[in-house]
């Protein structure tokens, strides 16, 4: 096999990003919910994704307390409950799988290749993970809030390929590209293929880029790859 490890990004990839619509959406019924001001609370949420990336908050109600400290806002425990169960909600409905892609990492263990995940994200994903069906379908699973890094730095990687106990030369990434994902898997030494479906609607991403490499727009692709 040219690839001992085939490595993963979640968003964007295995399930649909979020849209720049639904993504407002929700961040408005956020607000709502602690009966804060919508622009002002989508700011300071925004504005907060880093710490959230690498687990500086490790709850979503350690984040939405710090918002409201920012805004001398005293919302009460009720309501920072049912935000908290609001951001739940959204991720555990993000996490559906795209369609073909459980057949695709089923076909892809039962070749005999060591399957890994590098996500950039927040401590809600690690905590819903288990009762997704992809749970067991993963030899490595590296979330960015529970590591301390996040994509593109070098580290993550060799960390996803220490645990899968290959070389990066040994590994195939698949994102979208989203934070430079794919040059960074590059620059460690990863073969790097960019997965766009050209159906996607409004995707929101915090760093869109020009991707030179090879690119795919389905999962049956992968296949014939390999």
């Amino acid at each position: 096999m040219k690839y001992k490890a085939i490595i993963f990004d979640l968003f964007g990839t295995l399930v649909d990003s979020y849209s720049v619509q639904g993504y407002n959406r929700y961040l408005k019924e956020m607000a709502s919910a602690l009966e804060l001001p919508e622009e002002d609370f989508s700011k300071l949420w925004r504005d907060t994704i880093y710490e959230r990336g690498i687990g500086i908050f490790q709850t979503t109600e350690e984040s939405i307390r710090y918002i409201c400290n920012k805004l001398k806002a005293s919302a009460s425990e009720e309501n920072i409950e049912k935000c908290n169960q609001i951001r739940l909600g959204n991720t555990r409905k993000a996490l559906t799988p795209k369609n073909g892609a459980v057949d695709v990492l089923k076909k892809l263990k039962g070749l005999g290749y060591t399957i890994g995940l590098i996500t950039n994200c927040s401590a809600d994903v690690p905590l819903l993970w288990k009762n997704t069906e992809f749970f067991h379908l993963f030899d490595a699973t590296i979330f960015s809030a529970s590591v301390g890094l996040k994509k593109p730095d070098t580290q993550i990687y060799n960390l996803a390929c220490k645990q899968l106990g290959v070389e990066p030369t040994e590994c195939l990434f698949i994102g979208d590209g989203d934070s430079n994902e794919l040059s960074g898997a590059f620059q460690v030494g990863m073969d790097a293929i960019m997965i766009r479906d050209p159906n996607e609607m409004d995707p929101y991403r915090i760093v869109e880029v020009d991707w030179k490499g090879r690119k795919i727009e389905n999962f049956t692709e992968i296949l014939d790859l390999i």
